[in-house]
């Protein structure tokens, strides 16, 4: 090992592959985990099996020794193990004794084949000497290692059917028959191995990864290691303290009601209205639960080796989230789009979820939770599709009883128009192809980004008042303010027009919007030779 530091020693830079840190006493877990996996990736675009980060040593190479003792490394590998996605850890730590100054040299193994390595969720790499995120080429050059191989396919070599749960077998028997009910009589015939084969979990007789998600024994999800059917249902309270929690493993097919019956999925009674509304609805409508529950577990990338969340809050939010980017172009593509989607990130396991009856790939599913939400007059579904993680968020009330209410006075308004002016609601951007819909049906009015409902949606839903609010006083009004002041004073202040004219501004700017609206205005005066500057104070114009 003192030959190969020498060695490293001899490098004339820092490479993507190599790095040296002084680290005399200790060194930050977190960018730890960060330079893991930077030159794990690394090691991997290079074609190398291992990278090296060196404690101990200068950055102009010279060996200046560390002091991080034993018990310090143990805390350092299990902070990477933890939080490493595939879970990994260092190939070996190696403690060098130089000159009495001690050098540790950390090997890091090249990430997996087709795997990407990330550290909390990111990937990180290098781009010579600095510490960067892994772009999307890279990410794709590391993906493409294995083009077409589907990870829910694989045989799992050593698992038998032993090794698969017998409740959960006859669950999907049933749930087979009832997708498939012109083989309701033949179904009872097939042996086990029969019936998994034609279910298409099983291939000719050999578990799949699939196999051990859906109907494996609890134990059985070793089997699938750094991989994991894991499930963790958390309760927090509303200022988002931890209250409960509990983690599900497989058979999947069979905790998804397990999970289902965590959630405290209370009756929501509606303020009294006339006859808008029902007295009571479910927080959470049952079908959104487990649609939302087995889209996570249909399109989870099990090769980060993370697990899935359900976080329900007591003040009637629920969220999941599973890792791996969201495939489709985005949500909207898959609510408007008429055809199922072309590619899946585990075809296998979809495959046999569909012919369980959990889910469906004709692209229904997420349209007809907002579709839902939308009867109800509840907020829509909120995804967040940042960090290579899709997280979906389901308001289990109404936020704005006023706005619903003037929504459900509007019925004839198409889903799509109320998920965009949902967005504009929530002051959401818009992209120009959504501004050119809501403005060709006479939705909303204003100037991009500062947009605000239409005059038509305030007088249908009885937002006037809202829309004055909004739309505030035009320029001509505010230049006519400025002039009719100066006429009557003789000068002001730019202060002084302030005063009298932000609060009849739009309410949609923000107050340096509005100072700049005023100020944008006092130019255009002195541009046309109306008003003209004596210092900081606004007169007449002798010319006007």
């Amino acid at each position: 090992m003192e030959e190969l530091l020498y060695k490293l020693l001899q490098s004339p830079v820092e490479t993507e592959v190599l790095e040296f840190k002084e680290a005399k006493n200790q060194f930050d877990k977190d960018k730890l985990g960060k330079y893991f996996s930077a030159l794990s990736n690394e090691a991997n675009l290079t074609g190398k099996p291992e990278a090296w980060l060196l404690f101990g040593v200068n950055n102009d190479k010279n060996i200046i020794g560390t002091q991080i003792s034993d018990k310090q490394l143990n805390e350092y590998k299990k902070e990477i193990a933890t939080n490493t996605s595939p879970t990994l850890s260092f190939i070996a730590v190696h403690r060098v004794a130089v000159a009495q100054n001690n050098v540790l040299m950390f090997q890091i193994p090249a990430a997996p084949k087709g795997m990407p390595v990330a550290w909390k969720n990111m990937f990180y790499a290098r781009d010579g000497e600095s510490l960067t995120g892994l772009n999307i080429n890279k990410i794709e050059r590391i993906r493409n290692q294995q083009t077409n191989l589907d990870w829910s396919a694989e045989i799992v070599p050593d698992a038998m059917i032993k090794d698969l749960s017998v409740e959960a077998i006859k669950k999907a028997r049933e749930q087979f028959a009832e997708k498939h009910p012109k083989l309701k009589d033949e179904i009872p015939t097939w042996d086990d191995i029969t019936f998994l084969n034609k279910a298409k979990i099983t291939i000719n007789g050999q578990l799949t990864r699939t196999a051990i998600l859906l109907l494996g024994n609890p134990e059985s999800d070793t089997f699938i290691n750094p991989a994991s059917s894991k499930i963790t249902w958390i309760l927090r309270d509303r200022d988002k303290i931890e209250k409960d929690y509990e983690h599900f493993f497989c058979p999947l097919l069979l905790k998804v009601e397990n999970v289902y019956a965590k959630i405290r999925n209370l009756k929501y009674r509606y303020l009294k209205s006339g006859t808008l509304f029902p007295d009571e609805v479910d927080q959470f409508e049952p079908y959104i639960i487990r649609e939302a529950l087995n889209n996570c577990i249909a399109h989870q990338d099990y090769t980060l080796g993370g697990k899935i969340n359900v976080v329900e809050r007591e003040d009637g939010f629920l969220t999941f989230s599973n890792l791996g980017h969201f495939i489709p172009e985005s949500v909207e593509s898959v609510i408007t789009a008429d055809a199922p989607e072309e590619q899946y990130r585990n075809p296998f396991l979809a495959n046999a979820m569909v012919n369980l009856n959990l889910i469906d790939t004709i692209g229904s599913g997420i349209k007809k939770m907002f579709v839902i939400q939308k009867n109800k007059f509840f907020p829509l579904p909120e995804y967040n599709l940042e960090n290579n993680k899709v997280t979906v968020t389901i308001t289990g009330k109404v936020l704005d009883e006023k706005y619903a209410q003037k929504l459900a006075l509007m019925p004839d308004l198409s889903l799509d128009d109320i998920i965009l002016l949902d967005k504009v609601q929530k002051g959401k951007s818009l992209t120009d192809e959504e501004i050119k819909t809501l403005r060709t049906n006479s939705l909303i009015e204003g100037r991009k980004p500062n947009f605000h409902i239409s005059s038509v949606v305030a007088e249908k839903t009885g937002q006037q008042n809202d829309y004055i609010r909004q739309k505030g006083i035009d320029d001509e009004y505010c230049k006519k303010i400025i002039i009719d002041y100066l006429e009557k004073f003789g000068e002001g202040r730019r202060s002084d027009f302030e005063e009298i004219l932000l609060d009849k501004l739009p309410d949609i700017l923000d107050m340096t919007q509005k100072k700049n609206k005023i100020k944008n205005n006092l130019q255009i005066l002195k541009n046309t030779g109306i008003i003209e500057p004596h210092g900081k104070l606004w007169k007449m114009s002798n010319k006007g």
